[in-house]
C-alpha cells in the first residue's frame, strides 16, 4: 500500500526537478556564451538525475511517480518561448529567469524538508536541496556580478 503523504511530497519535488531540468535545457539552447551553455546543461542533467532518483523513491513507497513538471512552470516556459520569438533572448535575461526558477525550487525543497519524511528519504531530499542551493548561488552571483560568462567569475 502506498504512503500517499510521502508520495505526494516526493511527486511535488519530481515536478520541481522536472521544471528545473526543462528550464535549464531551454536556457542552454538559447545562451550565446559557451560557458553558460555548459553550466545550464550541467544543471539540466543534474535535475534529470534528481527526477530519476525521486521517481524510484516514489515507486519504492508503492506510489505512482509524476512524469512532468508543474502546470504553472509549463505555462511560464510557453510565455518565455513566445517572448524569445518576439525579442532576441540574451544571456542576462536567461540568468534572471534561471534565478527565478531556482527561487521556486528552493522554496519547494524547503517545504518538503519541513514535512514529515522517513529519515532515509529526508537525507536524499536534503542532498538534492544542497545541489539546488549551490546552483542558485552560482546563478545569483552571475546575476549580481553583472557578468554573463561563467569563465569570468
Amino acid at each position: 500500500m502506498a504512503d500517499t503523504g510521502v508520495s505526494s511530497v516526493l511527486n511535488d519535488l519530481i515536478q520541481t526537478a522536472k521544471d528545473g531540468e526543462e528550464g535549464f535545457r531551454h536556457a542552454a539552447q538559447e545562451a550565446s556564451d559557451t560557458s553558460l551553455k555548459q553550466l545550464f546543461a550541467k544543471y539540466a542533467s543534474q535535475r534529470n538525475e534528481f527526477v530519476q532518483e525521486l521517481q524510484r523513491l516514489v515507486q519504492s513507497t508503492g506510489g505512482k511517480p509524476a512524469h512532468s513538471g508543474h502546470i504553472s512552470a509549463t505555462l511560464h516556459r510557453g510565455w518565455m518561448t513566445l517572448k524569445d520569438k518576439i525579442s532576441k533572448p540574451n544571456d542576462r535575461a536567461l540568468i534572471e529567469e534561471c534565478e527565478r526558477g531556482e527561487d521556486a525550487a528552493k522554496r519547494n525543497y524547503e517545504e518538503a524538508i519541513n514535512k514529515s519524511l522517513p529519515p532515509e528519504l529526508k537525507t536524499i531530499v536534503e542532498r538534492q536541496y544542497a545541489g539546488v542551493q549551490e546552483a542558485h548561488g552560482i546563478i545569483r552571483n552571475l546575476k549580481y556580478s553583472g557578468r554573463t560568462s561563467v569563465a569570468t567569475t
